[in-house]
């Protein structure tokens, strides 16, 4: 396997525009590539996906057991390049300390290119990357791109000072307003949202072909060397044997491993867009709602008639309903917006959230069913959002719920019968999850 990791120091320092032009860029070269994403993210997969014309499989070091990790590396990057980007700085990882960035590094055996801002720094630029690539033996930082680089005067004093370490620099960016991609509150405004994204993409890809030593990246990557694994590890079961998945600009954040895992172990899937007042599928007999951004959607979804009443007949019928952070606000009785208003969800959970009353929920989870209805074992989950439960009615708990420090958050999450739902995004089995 070919490999490399895009790195940095810090969240902010422009790893993720400088992994989608050279995604772009390495594509026009017409190289294989597997695109990666490291930790918990449902955004920038899609930008992945955009730049490079293939599916992105997260790699989340916390929440998936190492196993499962270099399986999917195997079986993602067999006979391609595997690009990964990390998430915030390199060493960040959770509560606890494990599982950053750098450790999935050292477990795929996978170089890394730390990308570095450079707007307010010269020379002392080289003891920030001297300290990262020294700072743990089995992570090897194989060179550094310069980013916001001012001017050649500039970028000639980053140089000298890195040269004076023996780091390689692979390239050095300018600063450019036209690599500025829109946010929202939780990260990047969707891939699917961003009107100019194309032309974003190919001005990017122009930058890292004219400022980056693409052929060094290449041999660079062609020098990672990952452990064997058997691809036949598997993660979370199946909820169902044809599962209906939502899917739009409401219901954008779902796992591709979790997908092509459920596809694996022999599930149908399909897809529905309740934003287009779609139904799930009648012969279905699981329907999965993922996260997403339904706060910014209510009213539509709550106009939808054709998906409430293809949601409620399914309910009716028996079929399993699993709903995920944004889709369990949806299976509630109602959902405030952020102006107060309230709007009638599907109505089957006894829950109403609001994003009027807006707290940050951010961490990693271990959940356990508190019955089999629904799951059959501990699996490891993340949860992140901004939105508030101000009303719950009567209901049986879905999970029991641990953080990354092991305290115990209780009982979360709602389910009556057939029908589910919590906050938690569901990442993988646990290592004695069945």
């Amino acid at each position: 396997m070919s490999g490399l990791m895009i790195a940095a120091p810090a969240s902010g320092s422009g790893k993720t525009v400088v992994t989608l032009g050279l995604m772009r860029a390495l594509k026009r070269r017409s190289l294989r590539l597997a695109p990666g994403k490291a930790g918990p993210d449902y955004i920038d997969p899609a930008f992945h996906s955009a730049a490079s014309g293939e599916t992105c499989f997260n790699f989340d070091p916390w929440a998936m057991r190492p196993e499962f990790l270099l399986a999917q590396a195997e079986s993602h990057g067999s006979g391609r390049l595997l690009l990964i980007e990390a998430m915030m700085g390199l060493f960040d990882g959770a509560a606890d300390g494990s599982g950053s960035a750098g450790d999935l590094a050292a477990l795929l055996g996978l170089p890394v290119v730390l990308v570095v801002d450079c707007a307010k720094t010269s020379q002392s630029v080289a003891a920030l990357v001297q300290g990262f690539a020294a700072y743990r033996a089995d992570v090897r930082v194989a060179g550094v791109i310069l980013n916001r680089v001012g001017s050649d005067r500039h970028e000639a004093m980053l140089r000298m000072a890195l040269d004076a370490i023996g780091m390689p620099v692979l390239g050095a960016i300018r600063s450019d307003a036209g690599l500025a991609l829109p946010e929202r509150h939780l990260g990047l405004v969707q891939a699917s949202e961003h009107a100019a994204l194309e032309t974003f993409v190919g001005h990017a890809a122009d930058v890292m072909e004219r400022c980056c030593d693409l052929d060094l990246l290449v041999a660079i990557a062609d020098r990672a060397s990952g452990q064997s694994a058997s691809p036949a590890v598997s993660s979370i079961a199946p909820i169902g044997q044809h599962v209906a998945i939502a899917r739009d600009m409401a219901f954008a954040f779902s796992y591709a491993h979790l997908i092509e895992g459920w596809r694996g172990q022999g599930a149908e899937v399909s897809f529905f867009s309740p934003l287009a007042d779609e139904a799930p599928a009648g012969a279905a007999d699981a329907v999965y709602l993922p996260g997403g951004y339904p706060e910014l959607h209510a009213g539509p979804l709550s106009s939808a008639a054709r998906f409430s009443s293809g949601m409620l007949n399914a309910a009716a019928r028996g079929t399993r309903i699993y709903g995920e952070c944004g889709g369990y606000m949806v299976l509630g009785d109602a959902l405030i917006d952020g102006e107060g208003a309230s709007h009638a969800m599907l109505g089957l959970l006894p829950l109403v959230t609001s994003y009027a009353v807006r707290k940050r929920h951010l961490g990693y989870r271990r959940v356990t069913p508190v019955d089999t209805g629904c799951f059959a074992g501990a699996m490891t989950a993340h949860e992140f959002h901004y939105s508030t439960v101000v009303a719950e009615g009567d209901a049986d708990r879905l999970f029991t719920a641990r953080d990354a420090l092991d305290n115990d958050l209780g009982a979360v999450g709602l389910r009556r019968g057939k029908v589910c739902g919590s906050y938690m995004h569901l990442v993988d089995i646990t290592e004695t999850g069945t």
